[in-house]
């Protein structure tokens, strides 16, 4: 098991966010939490990031990677697993870069925090993922707030992914895009999971989204699990009437060729 979290309880403060929750994502699988706002999804990346903040803390349960407990490690080996391990894809990339430092100047001295690589090294890594992602080169000599908004997307995924790591975790990456361009973003996630056997744990409020990319789908109301399934089983038989109001609440449109 790649990644598994067993009863993880968090609190911020003295609220209780999430409750009891308990999952595993396996090598090269894409495994989607779906839910509201505030359902306490993001919450849950947080605390495999270590970033719940100085008021978010693991009240009860372990999350284990490849069979480790996080609580055990130390401060470095964290920041080791944070790129080598991990990659992280926040909701609006482009302002999870520094608005006055150029795109590639950033990425590369991330990178040189967990390796030698020279700046030749770095270009060479970063054109072949830039190629897979219809980017030229030139936007890592972009200041951040220059990319549109699916450019911006795509040079989080570069950053994530730069490094190999085995698992993506994505923050609710296409939230901010329009249809098109969140359709292109999703396309390019499959494409690179094939390319590099990657897992991927994806939380979003968009159950099209997940239909189109997971394996899995759990869905997460009010800091709990409250179904867990493949996709077809999820959209073919909910148990849950949350479920199917999520389903029902899936945009569909509908043309009058004639008109």
């Amino acid at each position: 098991m790649l990644l598994s979290l067993e009863n993880i309880s968090i609190n911020y403060g003295s609220r209780e966010i999430v409750h009891d929750v308990s999952f595993n994502i396996n090598s090269g699988e894409i495994l989607a939490i779906v839910g509201e706002s505030g359902s306490g999804k993001s919450t849950l990346l947080k605390a495999i990031q270590h970033l719940l903040g100085r008021s978010g803390k693991i009240t009860q349960g372990k999350i284990l990677i490849e069979g480790r407990d996080l609580s055990t490690l130390d401060s470095e080996s964290r920041r080791r697993l944070a790129g080598e391990f991990f990659g992280m894809i926040f909701q609006n990339s482009s302002e999870s870069f520094c608005p006055i430092r150029k795109v590639g100047d950033q990425i590369f001295e991330s990178v040189r925090a967990h390796c030698d690589w020279d700046r030749a090294e770095f270009m060479n890594r970063a054109e072949k993922i830039l190629d897979q992602l219809d980017l030229d080169k030139s936007i890592l000599d972009e200041y951040p707030f220059r990319l549109s908004g699916g450019m911006g997307q795509r040079a989080g995924i570069l950053a994530a992914m730069i490094l190999e790591p085995k698992i993506l975790l994505a923050d609710e990456p296409t939230s901010a895009l329009d249809p098109q361009t969140q359709m292109h973003v999703a396309q390019k996630f499959l494409e690179l999971q094939n390319q590099q056997n990657i897992s991927i744990l994806i939380v979003t409020h968009n159950l099209g989204l997940a239909n189109f990319l997971a394996d899995r789908i759990l869905i997460m109301k009010d800091g709990c699990i409250i179904e867990e399934g493949s996709c077809d089983e999820i959209f073919k038989s909910p148990r849950e009437i949350y479920t199917r109001d999520l389903i029902q609440a899936i945009p569909r449109f509908e043309y009058d060729l004639a008109s």
